[in-house]
């Protein structure tokens, strides 16, 4: 059977070597093998070997007590330092911690992730909902306690009341005391014998509830609203948790939003290209006059100041952008061609003239 190294060997002292030279050997090999500057793998477990054996031998009565049992070097059938720091520590090892009691039944809710489908007018303006959530809450019948009405948490038989147990275990160092979580109570300290019939002891039971949820003006598709308080009950008296409303909003037929200003393409004809006109399209909130002037190109962008989605919590709201599109008509009438060949009689156009070309503009 392999043992164990000995704890002034995982130093690299000598077994009289005196406290500030343990002191030494312990900081010059804690930062040699700290996680945070050494990469290798193995570096974090090495670091634990070396904070045990330091914990061990730089307290004078512990050095005593494990100079005196005598060290796993020395023919000891302890195959792992864990077993060393296990008998000095308790069962959970070092760094496991002191014993701290009792653990508090109390613990905060769970959170829940629902989505909510907008139309594009929801998500510009705003609107209530009133969501359909199926969460835990807190049980009317025993008020959260889990325990039957007429009767309470009791103090847990197995521990007493302490959430921990303990345990005399013998080893080559002498008979030890250990100690863990109460497997009983959990570690909470209660325990509860007549349960509550509706929840099983649970203090929960499951429910679907209504959650009133307003959504702004000017949020996105995308988006997540978070509703404190109403995601899952806490347990024990313990806080409940949130709900988070991620927001799916649908596109519009008419216009492209970027940010809180709105695109959109108006078609207008020839003669309302060239002629001018005031033509009357449907806005975002109702109809918007565009002023489409005398001579107007495809392509001419209109900016409608303020006609754009509400800036979301603030004042304000972004634009809305025409760009015109001048559609050529392709399907004349005998009248409309006679007078379109009358204009173009007028311009001095011909059938087949030669073209002029020009550098296109940046």
């Amino acid at each position: 059977m392999s043992t164990a190294r000995d704890l002034y060997e995982v130093l690299g002292v000598e077994r009289g070597a005196s406290g500030e030279d343990i002191k030494k050997a312990y900081r010059r090999l804690a930062r040699e093998h700290h996680p945070d500057v050494n990469g290798d793998p193995t570096a974090e477990e090495r670091f634990k070997e070396v904070a045990g054996a330091y914990e061990i031998l730089s307290d004078a009565s512990r050095r005593a007590r494990y100079d005196a049992m005598g060290s796993a070097g020395a023919g000891q059938p302890i195959t792992d330092l864990s077993d060393i720091f296990e008998m000095f520590f308790g069962s959970g090892g070092f760094g496991a911690g002191r014993s701290r009691g009792p653990r508090s039944r109390m613990r905060e809710g769970d959170d829940i992730a629902v989505r909510l489908d907008l139309t594009f007018e929801d998500a510009a303006f705003g609107v209530r909902h009133d969501l359909a959530v199926e969460r835990l809450a807190v049980c009317e019948r025993c008020i959260g306690n889990g325990a039957e009405p007429g009767t309470a948490p009791i103090s847990c038989r197995t521990c007493n009341g302490r959430g921990e147990v303990q345990a005399m275990r013998r080893s080559v160092f002498g008979t030890l005391m250990t100690s863990a979580p109460c497997q009983t109570c959990g570690g909470a300290g209660q325990e509860i014998p007549d349960p509550c019939s509706a929840c099983l002891g649970h203090g929960r039971v499951r429910r679907r509830v209504e959650v009133p949820v307003e959504i702004p003006a000017g949020v996105s598709d995308g988006m997540e609203l978070r509703v404190q308080g109403a995601g899952h009950a806490g347990v024990a008296g313990g806080p409940s948790g949130d709900l988070f409303v991620r927001l799916v909003a649908e596109d519009s037929p008419v216009f492209e939003r970027r940010g809180q200003d709105l695109f959109t393409v108006l078609d207008v004809t020839v003669t309302q290209a060239t002629l001018g006109s005031a033509v009357q399209v449907d806005g975002l909130e109702g109809p918007e006059t565009v002023k489409v002037e005398p001579g107007t190109e495809s392509g001419t962008v209109i900016r409608l100041s303020g006609r754009g989605v509400p800036n979301l919590q603030r004042r304000g709201r972004g634009d809305l952008f025409v760009t015109l599109h001048v559609v050529t008509p392709s399907d004349l009438s005998k009248e409309e061609r006679v007078l379109y060949e009358r204009l173009a009689e007028l311009h001095g156009e011909r059938r087949q003239v030669a073209g002029t070309l020009r550098r296109p503009s940046h």
